[in-house]
């Protein structure tokens, strides 16, 4: 993927861009805001100068009058960069022979005039020159012992021009230092965040072609982290999904092929004569049944293709457990009494539910059929019936080898046996706990296996005493 087609690139020249507006934007309003200030103090501190020169002359206007303005105009001039001027009423500067000075300019006079006090300081460009602003202060007089007076300052703004150039200067040089700043430290984050999406859609990529060997990993956001999880959990499930489904096909072509090969060479070989006519019988009773572990075998897909796929409905009926448990046990009485195995507490109370009877005798029926398998001859199968805060409770145990740890995890795993069964169970198909447990689910319930290797093994069904409650309970949440 090219650098410039991240998402991530595109995010970075929108962030530079974002950077520079506002850092410019900023610079505006900052560098408006000092230049009006030192303006203003600019214009503050001719006005001070104004009001000096207006006090001294106002307080020493008789005597030789004109002399005394003059020299302390030139006094003041030669220590600031100004210009001063004493006005009469509409006449030329009462201390200057200069015929190019104009004189007092009406619209000045008028607003000194129309202040209170009267004295006007601003920025102006309309008297002394053309080509440059200039600012200005003007006040009025009232010597005692002659006609008002108007004195008028005038100062250049080349010290505000210099100084807004400078501050400008010094601002683009930081904006500059800043945005150079900006663009290596977020560039540099940035970096990170495309390799990532780099090896990111090139993992997703793999995971779409079947090759889930290189998982997702980063330091980066949180949230990143976060959806980095998600995935590999996802691509976990999906890769376990698919070894699932390889073993589920393997081990349904394994069984399948097993009853069809047996049946197809008992019937070819009592169609070609192999198999002689007295010995027909035997052999039909075996094709027949190798046909009933093809039918459980098909039945049982067929319901966990139903449990999976939600199509699986119960018939919920008030149901004896109790009974349900004695009437499977009986379905196994020959090979309890091969086995010489003692059977305990079936003469337990009642145990009543609602309940899909068919699909819990199933239940029942495996669990009872995995106890008889493997319990130790001359061993114990033993049952419990319980009822605790409205959660039925029936408990099959049967002595013997017991499971591990590591095998309990993986019961109720679709073909799943453990390495003990696997010599000792020949026929089954590894489908009845998994089967169990969707049955019981649906029952808004649970199955729970114990065991202590080398002792016991026990199974619960745990269902609630009526389901549809629970059911209506949490379609009101």
């Amino acid at each position: 993927m090219n650098i410039k087609d991240s998402h991530y690139y595109r995010l970075f020249r929108y962030i530079m861009i974002i950077v520079l507006l506002l850092t410019s934007i900023s610079g505006i309003i900052i560098i408006s805001i000092i230049s009006r200030l030192y303006k203003n103090a600019e214009l503050n501190d001719l006005r001070n100068i104004g009001r000096l020169y207006a006090e001294c002359i106002s307080d020493n206007c008789n005597g030789d009058f004109t002399e005394y303005s003059d020299n302390l105009r030139q006094k003041i001039m030669n220590n600031h960069d100004v210009e001063i001027y004493t006005y009469e009423y509409y006449s030329k500067p009462v201390n200057s022979n200069n015929d190019n000075i104009r004189k007092l300019d009406e619209s000045l006079m008028l607003k000194i005039e129309n202040k209170l006090p009267e004295e006007v300081l601003e920025l102006s460009s309309s008297s002394i020159s053309q080509n440059a602003p200039y600012m200005i202060f003007g006040t009025k007089i009232h010597p005692d012992s002659r006609n008002p007076l108007y004195v008028v300052v005038y100062g250049g703004t080349d010290s505000i021009d210099s100084f807004t150039i400078k501050l400008m200067l010094i601002y683009i040089l930081i904006e500059t230092v800043t945005m150079a700043m900006a663009y290596f430290l977020i560039k540099r984050k940035i970096i990170k965040y495309i390799t990532f999406e780099k090896d990111f859609t090139r993992i997703i990529e793999n995971y779409s072609k079947g090759n889930f060997s290189e998982k997702i990993f980063t330091d980066l956001s949180p949230n990143l982290i976060h959806i980095s999880e998600r995935v590999n959990a996802l691509a976990s499930n999906v890769e376990k999904s698919e070894e699932i489904s390889s073993t589920f096909i393997a081990n349904v072509s394994h069984e399948l092929r097993t009853p069809i090969t047996t049946i197809g060479g008992f019937v070819d070989g009592i169609l070609d004569g192999t198999i002689k006519k007295n010995h027909q019988q035997e052999y039909l009773i075996l094709v027949s049944q190798e046909i009933h572990r093809l039918r459980i075998l098909i039945t049982s897909m067929l319901n966990m293709s139903k449990f999976e796929s939600g199509t699986m409905s119960p018939n919920f009926v008030e149901t004896n457990l109790t009974d349900l448990v004695i009437k499977v046990v009986l379905m196994f009485e020959k090979r309890i009494e091969d086995k010489q195995l003692e059977v305990e507490e079936l003469d337990s109370s009642r145990l009543t539910a609602i309940a899909d009877p068919d699909l819990m005798q199933q239940v029942i029926y495996n669990l009872v059929e995995n106890a008889v398998k493997f319990v130790n001859k001359g061993g114990t199968l033993s049952f419990s019936f319980d009822k605790k805060d409205d959660i039925c409770i029936i408990g099959i145990r049967n002595t013997g080898e017991g499971l591990k740890d590591s095998e309990i995890q993986q019961v109720f795993n679709r073909f799943y046996k453990t390495d003990s069964s696997r010599g000792k169970d020949k026929t089954g198909l590894g489908l009845g706990l998994s089967i169990s447990r969707k049955i019981v689910h649906l029952h808004n319930g649970h199955i729970v296996v114990k065991s202590v290797y080398g002792e016991y093994t026990e199974f619960q069904i745990q269902i609630p005493e009526n389901p549809r409650l629970v059911n209506k309970d949490k379609k009101e949440q």
